[in-house]
């Protein structure tokens, strides 16, 4: 994923969003620990700490998933991938920590693929299962106001919807595993990045547009007109008896699909607001700058070690289950 230092280098190569090199109008080279020594010391310690709550709450969750019976719903299937999703995504940070730490990329053509491969299918697959998922809940809503029951709505469905959802991220990250590549600035120093063929200027803007509309734009739009259009017929139908009862019992599941959507929407709008300020403007590299860019590059990758606890919090049934797993596996 891409800084918001809102250019590519000189040579035509744009770097990963967390990687400590910064090219300015000039073509200098600007590392962290120039120009903001403190960022450089604390954002392992950020980047470790999200990792590690990261991992161990999403692995939690994939667990109890996969293993309680009673967590077999189709909601819990497209929150299943979300951990999924969230845990390719903490996977990179102990590479990101080694490549900050050291200056350069140590690791390779192959490796630098796969993490600007995962870094990308961060971006996109959290923000595709939640729009599958607030599909499902207008579904399951129109069919509350209905009285009407969802038939096709089933465990297997959802399998093969996630599958689905995967197939497609995979081809719209395609274009970034093609050009992901290990290449030196003017200093000789190697990075990992995006490396685009003439003119790349025009490439760059291409591929931030293309996340921008692809991860965000279009999804969001559609998150929107399915909450409001969700609302209104709440708001404007009568429900019988029946269909309160059945309200009552989706109610959870809603707010909970609600809540997780909306802290997707604070980490991840920064980012891509960050896109369009690169897309726009030109900006002079400085402390004040790269400073943002890392908290914005932090606060996306926060998203992964938020949801398991909100899962905790406002799922009861996931918090037994995993209660109950842990009483048996202590027993």
């Amino acid at each position: 994923m891409e800084t918001i230092s809102g250019s590519s280098s000189p040579n035509g190569h744009e770097a990963r969003k967390d990687s400590n090199g910064f090219s300015n109008s000039s073509g200098f080279n600007i590392t962290l620990h120039e120009v903001a020594p403190d960022f450089y010391i604390i954002l392992p310690i950020i980047y470790s700490l999200i990792c590690a709550i990261g991992l161990t709450g999403n692995t939690a969750v994939i667990y109890v998933i996969i293993k309680a019976p009673k967590m077999k719903t189709v909601t819990n299937m497209f929150i299943l991938n979300l951990a999924i999703a969230d845990d390719l995504s903490t996977l990179v940070l102990p590479i990101n920590i080694a490549e900050h730490l050291l200056h350069y990329w140590p690791f390779g053509k192959i490796l630098c693929k796969v993490i600007l491969s995962i870094d990308h299918y961060n971006i996109f697959s959290s923000i595709f299962f939640l729009t599958v998922m607030s599909i499902d809940r207008y579904l399951v809503v129109l069919a509350t106001v209905r009285s009407k029951r969802t038939p096709h709505r089933t465990y297997r469905a959802a399998k093969i919807i996630s599958f689905l959802v995967w197939f497609l991220v995979s081809i719209i990250v395609l274009p970034f595993t093609i050009f992901a590549d290990v290449y030196s600035d003017n200093l000789e120093i190697t990075s990992c990045g995006l490396n685009f063929p003439k003119p790349e200027r025009l490439w760059f803007k291409a591929s931030r547009i293309y996340t921008l509309m692809l991860g965000f734009a279009i999804p969001v739009s559609i998150i929107c007109i399915l909450y409001t259009a969700m609302l209104y017929k709440l708001r404007n139908m009568r429900l019988n008896s029946n269909a309160k009862a059945l309200d009552k019992a989706k109610k959870k599941v809603t707010i909970l699909v609600f809540i997780v959507l909306a802290a997707c929407l604070f980490c991840w709008t920064p980012f891509h607001l960050a896109t369009i300020v690169a897309l726009t403007t030109d900006l002079q590299q400085s402390a004040l700058v790269i400073g943002i860019s890392y908290f914005i590059t932090s606060l996306s990758y926060a998203n992964s070690c938020l949801n398991p606890f909100l899962y905790a919090f406002l799922d009861d049934s996931f918090w037994k289950s995993f209660r109950k797993m842990l009483e048996c596996r202590t027993a």
